[in-house]
């Protein structure tokens, strides 16, 4: 199924519906909830996830999973995706809160062949067999580290959501402190309750997280410098560090040049 709304087939009876669809740059779905469980696959481009809990980064060619009656929107930056919205009973140990993950080969081509079936596929032939072997595969991959928590309190989680829309370099504790009303101890103490990390630590990761679409249109030296980092091997170690891979491999593949014409 090609952008089918997930309303149309929601009340067939099977327990994975996979619905391939294709965004316009820029895209936002809104804040939403589903009935159903939704492994999302961003076969291009790069997906940001926001609930009231977190912010996820999808870089390309990963996915992610989203708890059944879980509010979200999701920016959509280039994207075609591939998802499976699946009923919570058969997914007992799907995470309780929105998880990335990496895409093996296998799982991406039966993910591409999933989003050709009907909204009614066979459960006896090869479409249930595919289905099937889509969930045993979900349920191996292993966490990947593209998050920030947002914390519960409303004045540091808008602090939070206007550092990741706008990431800066030059902020402070101090500054932060000043806008809550808190002395700087304070502030750090209840930001570390409730994120698990110091602000310092949290705007280091939010910085990386925002590196990962930029990559898509600018090159590592140019992100490096957007983003403060005093040089491009700063900044690449400290991406490495942070997501296991360097940032070099999210970057856009360059464009083959036109083929010349041949003489007559």
């Amino acid at each position: 199924m090609k952008n089918v709304p997930l309303a149309d087939v929601d009340h067939v009876d099977r327990a994975v519906l996979p619905i391939g669809t294709d965004y316009p740059p820029g895209h936002l779905l809104d804040w939403h909830e589903h009935r159903r469980a939704q492994f999302l696959y961003g076969a291009t481009g790069v997906m940001v996830v926001d609930t009231a809990d977190g912010t996820w980064t999808v870089p390309p060619e990963r996915a992610v999973l989203i708890p059944a009656a879980t509010r979200h929107r999701v920016r959509m930056l280039g994207v075609s995706t591939r998802s499976l919205y699946i009923e919570p009973a058969v997914v007992p140990w799907w995470p309780r809160t929105c998880t990335v993950v990496d895409v093996p080969p296998l799982l991406r081509e039966l993910l591409h062949a999933a989003v050709g079936f009907e909204a009614d596929y066979s459960l006896s032939g090869r479409e249930g067999s595919v289905a099937d072997l889509l969930l045993h595969e979900i349920a191996a991959r292993a966490p990947l580290p593209f998050h920030v928590a947002i914390p519960a309190s409303a004045g540091l989680a808008a602090l939070c959501r206007d550092y990741l829309a706008a990431p800066d370099a030059a902020v402070t504790n101090a500054q932060w402190a000043a806008r809550t009303a808190m002395s700087e101890r304070a502030f750090t103490r209840l930001f570390r309750g409730e994120t698990g990390e110091s602000p310092a630590v949290w705007r280091a990761r939010a910085r990386l997280l925002a590196a990962v679409p930029l990559l898509r249109g600018a090159p590592v030296g140019e992100v490096s410098g957007r983003l403060g980092y005093a040089t491009p091997a700063a900044f690449t170690a400290a991406f490495t560090r942070t997501f296991g891979l360097p940032p070099s491999r999210f970057a856009r593949p360059p464009s083959r040049p036109a083929a010349r014409p041949g003489r007559p």
